[in-house]
């Protein structure tokens, strides 16, 4: 699989996979506010002009999400992200444990609305699973 990166600054870096139409962030630590919205945005983007259908999203770097992000990734990303093609989630959740809860209601929430989601403790195992749905 090549791929092509996206995004890499302090926060996270971003790559695509084109063959297998696989979006995959891995944060480098904790990112809210702006920065955490550029990137899901930036996702968001790819799967717009590439009609990528897969997110693998390494999150045992970051932490639980402020309020206002997380409302905003529910209301306004999420929304479209989905209306764009996503259909597989894979996720490493964060290693705090509070963090690990607030991604827990995004599971719930976003696999109520018809998304496959499933957690992973290695990103490699998470790639080799999108790959193969």
């Amino acid at each position: 699989m090549a791929a092509t990166a996206v995004i890499d600054n302090e926060f996270l870096t971003m790559w695509y996979y084109p063959e297998e139409k696989i979006v995959h962030h891995k944060f480098h630590k904790f990112v809210f506010g702006q920065a955490f919205r550029d990137a899901l945005n930036a996702g968001v983007d790819v799967f717009t002009k590439n009609g990528a259908q897969k997110w693998l999203s390494d999150d045992r770097e970051n932490g639980a999400l402020e309020p206002a992000d997380s409302d905003w990734a529910q209301k306004d990303w999420f929304p479209r992200v989905r209306k764009a093609g996503w259909k597989y989630w894979g996720l490493i959740l964060p290693e705090k444990v509070v963090g690990q809860m607030n991604m827990q209601r995004f599971i719930k929430t976003y696999s109520d609305q018809g998304l496959t989601v499933k957690v992973f403790s290695n990103p490699d195992e998470a790639l080799k699973w999108l790959k193969n749905v």
